[in-house]
């Protein structure tokens, strides 16, 4: 399995319920030598108060972690203060993270190769308490965003949107 062509692909996911257990991601893939890993791993060594950039690793101890291949940079969008949000981001988000990247190259969507980095930006609500729930959110998510980098948009979806531009609205604008 080749990952030509994949350098600066992008793509988005939601998994999990409306609610403050569900995860939304957005996924950058980057080919090992160019100027998208190098970003990336220019933003994996510049965390900022309450988002950590890390390498995502599975396992039982801390003596005993796995690098999760192909490797994986996490960072969370939602500003990790209190020590239950951090716990689940970190615990539940960071291994449906893990899964969700896995499921991709089970997939055989991207190889498990450190020829490709794989940059995770993902909003966990603080609010969250699930974490099972927030896990397989975050699975579904990271597989489903692989999947648009890989695969691309859906056209017909695309199409839709455009031809709805003016009628779009946001949840964060309060304009008319």
């Amino acid at each position: 399995m080749s990952q030509a062509g994949l350098d600066g692909r992008i793509g988005e996911g939601w998994g999990g319920d409306p609610g403050p257990n569900g995860a939304h991601v957005n996924v950058v893939l980057g080919e090992r030598g160019s100027p998208t890993a190098a970003a990336l791993i220019g933003t994996f060594t510049s965390p900022a108060p309450g988002h950590t950039p890390i390498l995502v690793v599975v396992g039982e101890a801390q003596d005993r972690y796995e690098l999760v291949w192909p490797p994986t940079i996490m960072i969370n969008k939602a500003t990790a203060i209190e020590e239950r949000h951090q716990t689940i981001t970190w615990g539940a988000g960071q291994l449906g993270i893990a899964q969700g990247v896995l499921d991709a190259v089970a997939d055989e969507l991207i190889p498990p190769s450190g020829d490709l980095v794989v940059f995770v930006c993902i909003w966990i609500d603080p609010g969250a308490s699930d974490e099972m729930a927030v896990r397989q959110a975050a699975r579904t998510a990271v597989r489903t965003a692989i999947g648009v980098c890989v695969k691309g948009r859906d056209e017909d979806a695309a199409r839709d949107m455009v031809a709805r531009r003016d009628a779009l609205s946001s949840p964060f604008y309060g304009g008319s």
